[in-house]
């Protein structure tokens, strides 16, 4: 997001599922400009559902990203904890709404069955695999992923942390100040 000369940098959340469990990661780095101004945010977050619960993860203007967690929050209780329902009409809603129109975050929320990603234009994008990733280190954390996922060898929770740990070497933008959140 660019904001006159400053330019807020996102950061790198990561989800996976693989047999009905599902992992969320997020660093901790907040960057504005050329320095980083917070080393141990929160940017992942469990929603309470009916049907056994959401996580989530957000990229972008941390103000507008928690904005955007509160709104997913309450058309998931609309709903009663349909994610794809309430993804979609959050969707409507972004795109709409003259104030959410403007807010600059990515939200990615997964359940057991299902991943999207809430794009800053309202756009939903449903990915096809088990690995989703948002953010400066996005690529790098989703590479990572799909080799530890590959190799058979570990947990959700070690996925998405591991895959974390390299991202934050790589991206300038990802600390490895990680916070893991599960569905199991």
């Amino acid at each position: 997001m660019k904001n006159d000369n400053l330019i807020i940098r996102s950061t790198t959340i990561v989800g996976v599922r693989v047999k009905g469990k599902v992992a969320v990661a997020g660093d901790g780095q907040v960057t504005l400009g050329d320095m980083a101004m917070k080393q141990k945010a929160v940017k992942v977050r469990k929603f309470d559902s009916p049907k056994g619960g959401v996580v989530g993860g957000f990229a972008g203007a941390a103000a507008d990203a928690l904005t955007l967690f509160e709104r997913f929050e309450q058309k998931l209780d609309e709903y009663e904890g349909d994610l794809k329902r309430s993804v979609v009409e959050m969707a409507k809603d972004w795109r709409t709404d003259k104030i959410l129109r403007h807010l600059e975050a990515l939200l990615l929320v997964m359940d057991k069955r299902n991943s999207f990603i809430i794009a800053g234009d309202g756009n939903v994008i449903e990915p096809d695999g088990p690995i989703v990733a948002i953010g400066s280190g996005g690529g790098f954390a989703q590479a990572a992923a799909t080799a530890f996922h590959q190799s058979g060898k570990f947990s959700v929770k070690q996925i998405v942390e591991k895959s974390l740990k390299i991202t934050a070497d790589l991206c300038i933008y990802t600390n490895d100040s990680i916070t893991v959140l599960e569905l199991k």
